[in-house]
């Protein structure tokens, strides 16, 4: 029971051997209001630094590292269009989620009294809003579909030349992806679907997805839920249907180039197709834990959206208006689905809950805004669905590649959005963030590498169980050493070895003869490793991009996007081939790499370098503690660093699961540290010596073999 007297809803929590929460309500409100409860209690410092990040409020207890973020929130926007899109849902759903806001807050002074964080920090547990669930969604997928990217594509075209502009065309450092794959019943050994994979996203400690089960007479639903937000939106198992989700890698964000204008009465004016219009304006203030004064910025909207680029570009170091009122200014803004529909799509996320077959899957997310997604869904009677969901506005080819000129009527939007592609599942089909079904939508994708070889995998069987699976989640098998091992081959012909010291031949002679798997504990990996590092160190410093190397003028924030070093890295298999390096340099650049490693002491096994590097919110002193890990950033097992830079893994899968639609209860899952999200807890990490052998544990649904967790 919570509450008390009229507003008192009778629940009861369960936990299976792992602490994942198992939840029974009365009806659908009553179970999100549990969630909410559930969470808080597991969770509550992940969930208020959710709150604060959506609002741009996190510097004012995690210091000034975090003003950059803050003020990218507020100028974004991010908790103004989450009001916006609350505002527009159907009472059932604003009820639905009001009803897990309502646990949350109820939950959330027990789970702050539990979480050491909070006492560390200074930091008071906050209320939660009706539309914060809405807000945590947007901050948390903001940069999903690496807008970012189209200031990189931007800096190529005017420093390296427009020929250039899709040169580093490739799922990059800061992008998020996924391995996702069904097999239809003609494949599998219980003649039932299976649906299985793994988001790919940045690591963080507690981990961005959280196990849980909602039952009440209405639906019985498990799966992953993204802490903060109620239901289950990408990956979840009814019984009857199980669906799953990766990034469809669709460009659906817009940058535009603006120029502005302050007046003497000190509004701010932009220029539009039609001329100079008027511009919203207001300044808000940013709290700097331990800082001397607080941060003033202005937030300014155009008729294209927010200003995030330079909206400080007419003010003085006070803040105030410019001495020449005048003048004008460069910026730019960002226009996405949510900010311009008002809509998020989260009327999907009950409808989900009551799912019970493929169509009822394909319905439920018809609405569906952000971020684009491919989806995968089977059901026990043998349907299958392959379809993308999302909005994708309809708008210029350039919108796509570069920050386009506000001023330009051929770049704004239609008002369309573009026909969503779906096809027909065969034996098997695999999503990986390739360009497949999704090519139409988007720019920059996945290579092919983790596609084709989980296609090979599955082609190896007519027999597949949801335990046999776990093979296809860990292999290390790296395809996208190929071109660089052909290159380290052709670094020397038959008639001219002495081009190369001993040293550097023993090297190459050992590449040449491995057997391309990243395994942790692979000396001949780890050697590749620093080959391939030393090689991309060397591209980067190379004269044909000198004009590269000069910073970026944008905020930090966008960095990780914009430095050259990561996107050589990302874009190898294609700088060897092609570009504007010489082909003759590339074959000098690759004998040096070789010289370099076979001079210089032993690489260690790949695991003692590629370690796990999870971001924490207030990060703990021991970094000793995070292991080393197999894969590699194309392997099926993807866990990225940045070659030449860091060896450290950032992102990795952030859950494994198997759906097995023949009997729920064969079904698998894991996450990287656990259920819970507080330290010294039995299940804060658990599961993270699971996760890193590529294990999975069983799905628990049987309320008799659960522990009644006693109010």
């Amino acid at each position: 029971m919570i509450g008390s007297g009229p507003n008192a809803v009778s629940i009861e929590v369960y936990r299976d051997a792992y602490g994942i929460p198992h939840l029974r309500a009365d009806g659908p409100r009553e179970l999100a209001r549990a969630q909410g409860l559930v969470t808080a209690r597991d969770r509550a410092w992940q969930l208020e630094v959710e709150r604060h990040r959506a609002q741009g409020t996190t510097a004012a207890f995690l210091g000034a590292a975090e003003t950059g973020w803050d003020t990218f929130a507020r100028q974004a926007r991010l908790a103004d269009t989450a009001r916006r899109c609350h505002d527009r849902l159907d009472a059932e759903t604003a009820a639905w989620v009001r009803a897990y806001v309502d646990g949350v807050n109820e939950g959330l002074a027990e789970g702050a009294s539990r979480a050491p964080e909070f006492a560390a920090t200074g930091l008071e547990p906050g209320r939660w809003e009706p539309w914060t669930p809405l807000a945590v969604w947007l901050s948390t997928h903001i940069l999903f579909a690496g807008f970012p990217t189209k200031l990189w594509r931007d800096q190529v075209a005017r420093r390296l030349g427009e020929e250039w502009t899709e040169l580093f065309a490739t799922d990059g450092p800061g992008t998020a992806g996924s391995n996702g794959w069904v097999v239809s019943g003609a494949r599998t050994a219980s003649g039932a679907p299976l649906v299985a994979g793994d988001p790919h996203r940045f690591i963080e400690a507690p981990g961005v997805y959280q196990q849980i089960r909602l039952s009440c007479p209405d639906h019985d639903v498990l799966g992953l839920a993204v802490p903060g937000v109620p239901g289950l939106a990408h990956f979840g198992h009814t019984g009857r249907v199980a669906w799953a989700i990766t990034n469809a890698m669709a460009d659906y964000q817009d940058l535009y180039r603006e120029r502005l204008r302050r007046r003497p009465d000190g509004r701010v004016e932009a220029l539009g197709p039609s001329g100079w219009e008027r511009a919203t304006a207001h300044t808000e203030t940013i709290r700097v834990a331990d800082a001397a004064a607080p941060v003033e910025i202005e937030v300014i909207e155009t008729a294209r959206g927010p200003v995030i680029i330079g909206a400080d570009g007419g003010s003085d170091a006070d803040g105030g208006s410019d001495a020449d009122a005048s003048a004008e200014w460069e910026a730019v803004s960002l226009r996405h689905p949510p900010r311009v529909t008002g809509e998020l799509g989260f009327a999907a996320l009950p409808a989900l809950l009551r799912a019970r077959n493929v169509a009822d899957v394909d319905r439920a997310l018809d609405p569906w805004i952000e971020p684009v997604n491919v989806v995968q869904a089977a059901d026990a009677d043998g349907g299958l669905l392959h379809r993308v969901a999302g909005y994708v506005p309809v708008r210029d080819r350039l919108n796509s590649l570069r920050v386009v000129p506000a001023w330009e009527a051929a770049h704004a939007w239609t008002g369309e959005a573009a026909e969503l592609p779906r096809a027909e599942v065969g034996e098997h089909a695999v999503m990986a963030n390739a360009r497949g079904l999704a090519g139409p939508l988007g720019v920059e994708f996945a290579p092919p590498h983790r596609a084709e070889r989980i296609t090979a995998l599955l082609d190896a069987s007519k027999a597949w169980t949801p335990a046999a699976m776990e093979a296809v989640h860990a292999d290390t098998d790296n395809p996208a050493a190929r071109r660089l091992l052909d290159a380290v081959r052709d670094a020397v012909r038959d008639t001219d070895e002495a081009a190369l010291s001993p040293a550097a031949l023993a090297v190459r002679g050992t590449l040449l003869g491995w057997d391309r798997r990243m395994d942790a504990d692979s000396v001949d990996a780890g050697l590749y490793a620093a080959v391939r590092g030393a090689v991309v160190r060397r591209l980067a410093a190379h004269e044909a991009f000198t004009d590269l190397r000069a910073p970026a003028p944008y905020p930090a924030l966008f960095q990780p996007w914009l430095a050259l070093g990561p996107r050589v890295a990302f874009a190898l298999e294609t700088l060897l081939v092609a570009g504007p390096v010489p082909a003759g340099d590339v074959r000098r650049i690759v004998r040096e790499a070789l010289e370099e490693t076979g001079a210089a002491d032993a690489p260690p096994a790949w695991g003692v370098t590629h370690r796990l590097a999870p971001w924490q919110a207030l990060p703990d002193t021991d970094d000793a503690q995070w292991p080393g890990l197999a894969g590699d950033h194309d392997c099926v097992l993807s866990t990225s660093s940045v070659p030449g830079y860091t060896d450290r893994a950032a992102r990795a899968s952030a859950a494994r699961y198997v759906w097995d639609l023949a009997d729920r209860r064969r079904s698998l899952w894991v996450v990287p540290f656990g259920a819970s999200g507080v330290p010294g807890d039995p299940h804060h990490r658990d599961q993270l010596p699971l996760w890193l052998r590529g294990g999975l544990a069983p799905v628990v649904t049987d309320w008799n073999d659960l522990v009644k967790e006693e109010a």
